[in-house]
């Protein structure tokens, strides 16, 4: 497959959507003239991200899809003939909602999607008030620039998402996410969960062989309710390869990158550490239980 190129668009949230959507297509154009061949957005890259309360009328910002975000990325996708890699608060039904990531393919169409299976509930990420947890299953996505194992945010911290992935024939991880400081954890804190967040999806592209793309918002948001001073989201978007190797660490500004994927790395890589090969498939059966005692 040779070097595969891929836009990161990092960048901060206002409450105006069209905005919002405004300079993500800036940033998709500036990745596209970069000669990137897919790129990716963060986490509910439309709005703020809206989960610091619970707030059911917030539910109108859901749209169908098919719909209105998909017809205006795809039509941009067309036009630059790339693949984009959305992240989306989908309306299935009245009181149904998803998480949702879209994979676009450079013709406009939907290649695919993935619905969001680990939901956080956790202060000012009052997610399950939301979403409904995916019923999609962990497959990836076929593109005309690869198979994308494409999850989204809290699922970055489960490593039976990225293996089911990596099992199903995914040739790269893609995380959208939106993840971020609670003001009342020290920055010593917020420090050691940053370097967290990190660790285990280069644990993640180790375990599996398979370069890792994670794209993370970043900026200030308020508490719509006061309650407490908001987030502070990370940035620190990044890409890895197969062997964990950072190939771009983001800071916490706003920017777009296009990086270059050495695809055919996992074959290499795989080779020389046959962790496929060796798992214990007979002896697993534990692992579909909370807990072993």
């Amino acid at each position: 497959m040779g070097y595969l190129k891929v836009g990161m668009v990092q960048m901060s949230c206002s409450p105006d959507i069209q905005a919002n959507i405004e300079k993500l297509k800036k940033n998709i154009r500036q990745c596209a003239a970069l000669g990137a061949q897919l790129v990716v957005l963060q986490e509910l890259h439309n709005s703020v991200y809206f989960c610091q309360t619970e707030n059911a009328s917030l539910c109108d910002l859901a749209e169908p899809i098919p719909g209105p975000s998909t017809e205006t990325f795809g039509a941009l996708a067309k036009e630059l003939g790339i693949v984009l890699v959305l992240s989306l608060f989908e309306r299935r039904t009245a009181g149904i909602y998803h998480n949702t990531a879209v994979v676009i393919e450079k013709d406009g169409s939907i290649a695919g999607k993935y619905r969001k299976m680990h939901i956080p509930d956790d202060p000012c990420y009052y997610e399950k008030f939301y979403f409904t947890p995916g019923d999609l299953g962990f497959r990836p996505i076929e593109t005309s620039v690869g198979t994308l194992g494409v999850l989204v945010c809290w699922d970055q911290w489960y490593p039976e998402a990225a293996r089911l992935m990596a099992l199903n024939g995914a040739q790269l991880l893609i995380y959208p996410t939106a993840i971020g400081g609670v003001a009342t954890d020290s920055p010593f804190e917020q420090a050691l969960q940053c370097e967290a967040w990190q660790l285990v999806q280069r644990g993640h592209a180790v375990a599996n062989g398979l370069p890792v793309i994670t794209v993370n918002r970043t900026g200030h948001e308020d508490d719509p309710s006061g309650n407490t001073p908001g987030l502070e989201f990370w940035g620190n978007s990044f890409a890895v390869g197969p062997q964990g190797e950072i190939i771009t660490m983001f800071g916490d500004d706003e920017e777009s990158r296009v990086v270059d994927i050495d695809m055919d790395r996992t074959e290499y890589v795989r080779r020389g550490w046959p962790f496929f090969r060796d798992r214990r498939i007979d002896a697993y059966p534990d692992i579909l239980k909370r807990y072993g005692k």
